[in-house]
């Protein structure tokens, strides 16, 4: 007689439900470390050479923070992506306020919903395109309202005070339209029946809005603050196409700055770009850890 000889599982067979969703995760890994991880790792290692992107690296240490804290359009950039920081946060109640009147069944509202759609789906550029000639002083529309109303016109792309406000508008355009977007589908995953029991109560208007329909709303608002606060920091593409940081670098944001020291005819510092790169990363990282951990710990008292 043989023995039954029983042989252990091998290896794959004791882990595989915990090694089959890395596996599957992976090249997403991978690519993400390639070109996310490794670029942050180097950029923080370069902010510390004196370099032109071609030529001999030359180590200078803080050099290149030191400078930037003694730049004056350094302060204008910061302050800037300030101003984009607090009004491009209008996006999220205007795109709150869209989503409310589209997520109604009257007539012709495809229609609607299909004109407050056009403006996420068309290129930064041509938004950018849009309102340069909605601005122009000659024949824009803005100006030709401004004068009828006030008899005279105002260049706001070529004036240090509006500049950045026109700018900022013109990106509100498209947020919005992505916030009324994420609300959109929020609110067609509301409970009818909460609604109903809150009728029922008594509750309508704005303490039904506030009371039972944004608590629910409360995942679409956290990523339309999270992309729109990231986004507003990110801002380049309208400043290029609009301005290119004019007039008189009054219209600056960080990351404009920093193409324009790396990258543009006048700069190939790479090491100074790279210096004003890193301190973007670090606002940006300081938002982003808040949300986080803000989520974080609604998830623990859920």
């Amino acid at each position: 007689m043989t023995a039954n000889v029983t042989r252990a599982p091998g290896f794959w067979k004791r882990n595989q439900q915990r090694l089959t969703p890395w596996l599957f995760m992976a090249p997403g890994l991978l690519m993400f470390a390639i070109y996310v991880l490794i670029p942050i790792f180097e950029s923080i290692a370069i902010s510390f050479y004196d370099w032109d992107g071609l030529g001999e690296k030359v180590f200078i240490g803080l050099g290149n923070y030191v400078e930037l804290m003694d730049d004056d359009t350094f302060y204008v950039a910061l302050k800037n992506n300030v101003l984009w920081l607090l009004l491009y946060l209008l996006a999220i109640p205007a795109g709150l306020a869209v989503a409310l009147f589209l997520n109604q069944t009257v007539t012709g509202i495809r229609l609607y919903k299909s004109l407050f759609f056009f403006p996420f789906v068309i290129s930064q550029v041509v938004v950018g395109l849009i309102f340069t000639w909605f601005y122009a002083p000659d024949f824009g529309l803005f100006s030709a309202l401004l004068k009828t109303l006030t008899g005279q016109e105002i260049a706001i792309l070529a004036d240090e005070r509006y500049v950045t406000y026109g700018i900022i508008l013109a990106g509100l355009w498209p947020q919005t339209a992505y916030c009324m977007i994420l609300y959109l589908t929020g609110l067609n995953n509301i409970n009818p029946e909460q609604v109903e029991a809150a009728r029922m109560d008594g509750a309508k208007g704005l303490k039904l809005l506030w009371y039972v329909i944004l608590p629910q709303l409360a995942p679409a608002t956290f990523i339309a603050l999270v992309v729109t606060v990231i986004g507003s920091l990110r801002s380049f593409d309208l400043v290029s196409i609009m301005t290119s940081g004019g007039p008189y670098g009054s219209s600056q944001v960080l990351s404009y700055f920093m193409y324009e020291q790396a990258l543009s005819e006048y700069g190939f510092r790479m090491g100074y770009g790279a210096a004003i790169a890193v301190v973007l990363f670090l606002i940006m990282m300081v938002f982003i850890s808040v949300f986080i951990v803000r989520m974080l710990s609604q998830e623990r008292n859920a």
